[in-house]
């Protein structure tokens, strides 16, 4: 490998490595807050909302690396003015157009790293804060999860457990739907079997029900029963797809098809997790492009501020694609890559007149 471009990479990773320390305490900072508000009922050592808050950080940390990306490269180049050296390099051969090829090769590569290795640390961690979270939530009394046998929902009122296994979903309905209720005992209540729930609220209706009760079959045209669940909250419980790894997501994918249910979110999040290495070199080059053209123009703070004001930006453009996509509005695919696309053109059509700076 050529000095220079290890002088470049090494510059690069000093400066993305600053920039992510600091967004990281800032992050883990503001989760400590949050969970000193969380817990403010329960006496727990401090030590351990710091521990707790750790965990959650890291999956912030990866949603926020476009950010993190954007200002390290703006970082980058303030580092290269400051001291002439893009000067030195322009008087050595080595062209405006070279140094982002550099920089953006680089960004690629550690956009991969940072998927394979550090996205599914983060997910773990994740998955350890929730869980953590759950035990101490006043909603620990009731649970949903979805495995290869359907879904199952764990629901307690009154000190009356239920326990509901769906086969299917469609829509806002439950289908092949068996519910098990028990006392505070575990002693059977009775035994509902239905080939279809209403659940669009938290008063279920119940079409055509099996009932079995104390040896008892009745079969009603319909009954309701309250739960703490309605189809809202059932979806919001699976959307935390952040504390999931890349093999967990695909899992997961298939068995939500099992139950047929959408699987759209999961597939926009793989999706992003894909795209990302892509983004992430693009908002290099997007980020270096603007150091060029305004660089030597402006100052520090300046570039810094302008840095954080377009990542807000693209970050909120990107958002409102991708829910689009998410509800179906656009294709979900076009969601994902017309942010990537927007940004390669405004690349492209702006890198041309680089070397003339």
């Amino acid at each position: 490998m050529k000095t220079y471009i290890k002088f470049l990479i090494k510059l690069f990773s000093v400066s993305f490595i600053k920039i992510f320390i600091i967004f990281f305490v800032v992050i883990l900072i503001t989760n400590i807050l949050e969970q000193v508000e969380f817990f403010k009922e329960i006496k727990l050592n401090f030590t351990y909302l710091i521990f707790v808050s750790f965990l959650n950080t890291p999956s912030i940390i990866f949603e926020v690396l476009p950010f993190i990306f954007l200002i390290s490269t703006q970082v980058f180049f303030i580092n290269l003015l400051e001291k002439n050296e893009l000067e030195v390099f322009k008087y050595s051969g080595l062209d405006n157009l070279k140094i982002i090829k550099i920089i953006s090769t680089y960004s690629f590569i550690l956009g991969l790293i940072l998927i394979i290795i550090f996205y599914n640390i983060a997910a773990l961690l994740k998955n350890s804060y929730i869980v953590i979270k759950n035990e101490y939530s006043k909603d620990q009394k009731y649970l949903a999860v979805v495995t290869n046998n359907g879904l199952w929902i764990k629901d307690e009122i009154e000190n009356n457990i239920s326990i509901i296994n769906a086969n299917k979903v469609n829509n806002n309905l439950l289908l092949d739907v068996l519910i098990t209720q028990f006392d505070k005992n575990f002693d059977i209540l009775r035994v509902i079997k239905s080939e279809k729930v209403d659940i669009s609220s938290t008063e279920w209706k119940i079409f055509n029900p099996v009932i079995l009760k104390r040896n008892i079959t009745t079969s009603p045209s319909e009954i309701r029963i309250i739960s703490n669940f309605d189809l809202e909250k059932i979806n919001s419980l699976f959307s935390n797809l952040s504390s999931l790894t890349i093999l967990d997501l695909f899992k997961l994918k298939k068995s939500y098809k099992s139950l047929n249910y959408s699987v759209v979110e999961i597939d926009s999040h793989l999706y992003k997790i894909i795209s990302f290495p892509i983004y992430l070199t693009l908002i290099t080059i997007f980020s270096a492009i603007i150091m060029f053209n305004i660089g030597h123009q402006k100052n520090f703070f300046f570039n810094i501020v302008l840095g954080v004001l377009l990542s807000v930006i693209i970050y909120y453009i990107n958002y409102f694609i991708n829910i689009l996509g998410v509800s179906e509005k656009i294709p979900l695919i076009l969601s994902i890559f017309l942010p990537l696309i927007i940004l390669s053109i405004i690349n492209f059509t702006s890198i041309i007149k680089i070397n003339e700076k």
